[in-house]
């Protein structure tokens, strides 16, 4: 088990001078912008066979009688949302996010149900609805053997920060893939002005989805594999979108908030195929009756912001991810930044790592 907080040892986006539309970014450019939210990850990984984890999203007092107004949007619903019926049907989040792999997600969701009733003031709690989303790892990882325990839950719930999100293959991103790709966790955030106030939205994925990988509409195809490398057909996968923002929406405007996380993965160059679980939880940290909720009319700007914020998670999740070799000594490679640059005809003068404002 590993806390998974090392350093980013590749590029963002940003950090190539990749500008994902015109709204600004929270200083961190991460979920952790939204005030009140932290973010924790677990990695487990037993080399060659295991490369899996799980990553908490953590919503500052949520808890059964004090939840917040949520929404959910299922793209294509192959997939294990637990706890996604009470979701919709209420409109309420009443425990952590928690994303894991997909055989690990009932042991997840039993380790949630754990921890909160141990949280204070829930001792007289009969019933909580716990909300764990999962992607299959099991191209690099021994999914079979269900990896991800409790201690490796109550680790991410308990280590979970407000500060920056580590990225790529790290919790529950350790093992997954997309566009070809390695991938992994990312994150965005975005600071809209909404009816003549400013609001942030911070988006996290758990990107594992097939497709063609496009950057601001510029196609990348992967390099053809090798037959022993094969990597995981194009209509497998998934992708679990978290969206947080501090702005006082109600539960139909959150689950409008919610599908457009999902729309964004068009941008990215996502298949929506027959396997995939495309997904998107979406809540406020605005407690009803602390303030109206805004009039639908003045959304747009916000809903931009979602769009652009989920489609600059999903290049951080790839560009931050590394090459990985794992089960069945299977390998995928990162995306490679020099090809990304090339392709993109971007001027190099300033692309330097590192040179890119958060």
């Amino acid at each position: 088990m590993y806390p998974a907080a090392t350093p980013r040892p590749r590029p963002r986006a940003r950090d190539l001078g990749i500008v994902v539309g015109p709204t600004p970014t929270g200083p961190l450019n991460a979920l952790t912008d939204v005030p009140e939210v932290r973010v924790g990850h677990t990695t487990v990984r037993s080399r060659p066979d295991v490369h899996s984890g799980v990553t908490a999203v953590l919503p500052e007092g949520v808890r059964p009688g004090a939840p917040l107004p949520a929404g959910v949007f299922v793209g294509n619903g192959y997939g294990k949302l637990v706890g996604a019926t009470q979701l919709a049907e209420l409109g309420e989040l009443e425990t952590p996010v928690l994303l894991t792999s997909t055989l690990s997600a009932f042991r997840a969701a039993d380790a949630l149900v754990g921890w909160v009733l141990e949280q204070p003031g829930n001792e007289e709690v009969l019933s909580l609805n716990p909300v764990v989303g999962e992607c299959n790892d099991g191209y690099l990882s021994d999914i079979r053997s269900r990896p991800v325990r409790e201690e490796h839950v109550r680790a991410a719930l308990d280590g979970a920060s407000a500060g920056p999100v580590p990225e790529g293959c790290v919790g529950a991103g350790t093992g997954t893939v997309a566009l070809g790709f390695k991938a992994g966790i990312g994150t965005s955030s975005r600071i809209p002005e909404v009816a003549g106030r400013r609001f942030t939205v911070g988006t996290l994925v758990q990107a594992n989805f097939g497709g063609t990988l496009r950057v601001l509409g510029r196609t990348l195809a992967p390099p053809k594999p090798s037959p022993e490398d094969a990597r995981p057909p194009a209509e497998t996968g998934s992708c679990m979108i978290v969206v947080a923002t501090d702005a006082p929406l109600d539960a139909r405007q959150l689950t409008r908030v919610a599908r457009r996380a999902v729309f964004a993965l068009a941008r990215t160059g996502a298949a929506y195929s027959h396997g995939s679980g495309d997904y998107a939880v979406a809540f406020t940290t605005a407690r009803p009756g602390t303030a109206p909720p805004l009039a639908d009319a003045t959304l747009s700007p916000l809903f931009e912001a979602v769009l652009d914020a989920v489609e600059e998670a999903v290049l951080n999740s790839l560009l931050t991810a590394t090459t990985t070799t794992g089960h069945a000594g299977r390998t995928v490679p990162a995306l490679p930044v020099d090809q990304l640059l090339t392709d993109m005809r971007l001027d190099s003068e300033g692309l330097s790592f590192g040179s890119g404002r958060p």
